[in-house]
């Protein structure tokens, strides 16, 4: 499955639409943030011509063998992004990959990440035939582990020096979610 045209979904109050060059101010202003990227496993961007590398780089993912979807998370009144989700290195033969996601910290503990989440791996599992989308989550991210664990995702261990951002190493928590959970989860 390759995606000819970029999956747009609707939530209640969202938009999860395609990132596009027009989203570069919004991007940087993220992504260029030292306290949003402290836990996203890159280091900070230093100016919008690498936010503007990371829409090109999102967009790759549609034309990849195994492709993924990055959706910027836009508030339906609002006209400028606000965070991403998206999810990626997709195993097509193991029938799973990764989520990934960031928030502005002006709209984080709205319930934006939850909403924009729910609806990108309702997608996942839907469209992708997934069986097990896993997160790989900082320790000391305490918010983002209450997150995956409000979705249902399962603590599965640590992966000791898993990460390298900042000039240093970075243990991981693996977290898993598996279809048939989701399923049971939604009836």
């Amino acid at each position: 499955m390759k995606f000819a045209d970029f999956p747009v979904i609707e939530t209640e109050r969202l938009l999860l639409r395609e990132i596009v060059h027009a989203d570069v101010p919004a991007l940087f202003a993220i992504h260029g943030d030292p306290e949003t990227m402290k836990w996203f496993g890159v280091d900070p961007l230093v100016d919008e011509a690498g936010a503007a590398k990371l829409v090109d780089l999102f967009a790759s993912y549609r034309s990849q063998p195994n492709p993924g979807a990055r959706w910027g998370i836009q508030v339906k009144d609002q006209d400028s992004l606000v965070g991403s989700c998206g999810l990626f290195a997709w195993n097509r033969g193991w029938c799973k990959c990764t989520i990934g996601y960031e928030l502005h910290p002006k709209v984080q503990g709205q319930g934006y990440m939850q909403e924009a989440l729910l609806a990108c791996i309702d997608w996942g599992f839907q469209n992708m035939e997934l069986n097990r989308i896993e997160a790989q989550v900082h320790p000391s991210n305490v918010a983002s582990i209450s997150t995956v664990e409000r979705l249902g995702f399962t603590r599965e261990g640590l992966s000791r020096q898993l990460g390298f951002w900042r000039g240093q190493f970075h243990d991981m928590l693996q977290y898993a979610l598996l279809s048939q959970d989701w399923r049971q989860a939604e009836a």
